[in-house]
């Protein structure tokens, strides 16, 4: 199997089956676990999932990317009280090592009913492209996230976004480029750790601040002809103890 169904494997024993024998041939017993709230460690997980079951958890999941080792996925869950709220939005991160699940990063977020932009948290392209450009189009991302974001050069937006079109699925900004200047006013990203692109699709994880307070922020980007055209993303508070001494990233 390739890492994408490698991973819908274990995304469907944990998500969908709760099958514990299943989630043991899919992940390496000495997972390694970056959820701030979840123990490393495969049986932490086998313990999660009578939880997971009762609950009625199901989950949809609406763009896979692959790149190397990694893969991310964009899902919805729902009935996932135990993730924080009824419907929740997540980025997971899955690291392949020799046909399993070795390790696993995310960022969690409540859906919300109503957006700023009109858009849902996950609707929106979809489809794939652009294969041969995923290098170019990962050193586009790393820029635009490097200048714009971190170093918050707002006046070089627009030499990245294609005629100023900044179609916006964060659920409390606008469309375009002013919106997102405003903003970058009270969310501020101080460090890429990961970028994980396939085609036409960017991912950045970064650790930032949002009013002051440390955040994990996943950022996935759309990219059009050598232009950013599409953004998602999810931001998670990042707590001051974890299940684990792994850390969020």
């Amino acid at each position: 199997m390739n890492n994408k169904a490698i991973c819908k494997q274990a995304m469907n024993a944990l998500f969908k089956d709760f099958d514990a024998e299943a989630l043991s041939k899919s992940l390496t017993k000495d997972y390694i676990q970056h959820n701030p709230h979840v123990p490393s460690g495969l049986d932490a997980i086998i313990n999660l999932l009578p939880v997971l079951k009762e609950a009625g958890l199901t989950y949809e999941t609406h763009r896979m990317l692959e790149d190397d080792d990694l893969v991310l996925t964009h899902t919805t869950y729902a009935n996932a009280d135990v993730f924080g709220a009824k419907t929740v939005i997540a980025f997971d991160v899955w690291r392949i090592e020799n046909g399993r699940v070795a390790e696993h990063w995310d960022a969690i977020i409540a859906e919300h009913e109503t957006t700023a932009s009109g858009r849902s948290q996950t609707d929106g392209a979809t489809d794939i492209g652009e294969s041969n450009k995923t290098e170019e189009n990962k050193a586009l991302v790393e820029s635009f996230v490097t200048e714009v974001l971190i170093n918050e050069q707002t006046d070089k937006m627009e030499d990245y976004l294609r005629d100023g079109v900044y179609d916006q699925h964060n659920p409390l900004v606008e469309d375009g480029p002013d919106a997102l200047k405003q903003a970058l006013t009270q969310i501020h990203n101080h460090r890429i750790h990961r970028v994980i692109g396939e085609g036409n699709f960017v991912l950045t994880q970064s650790e930032g601040s949002w009013n002051e307070k440390p955040v994990a922020i996943y950022d996935l980007f759309r990219v059009d002809a050598g232009k950013i055209a599409e953004h998602w993303d999810v931001i998670q508070e990042i707590p001051a103890e974890m299940a684990h001494a792994n850390g969020m990233f």
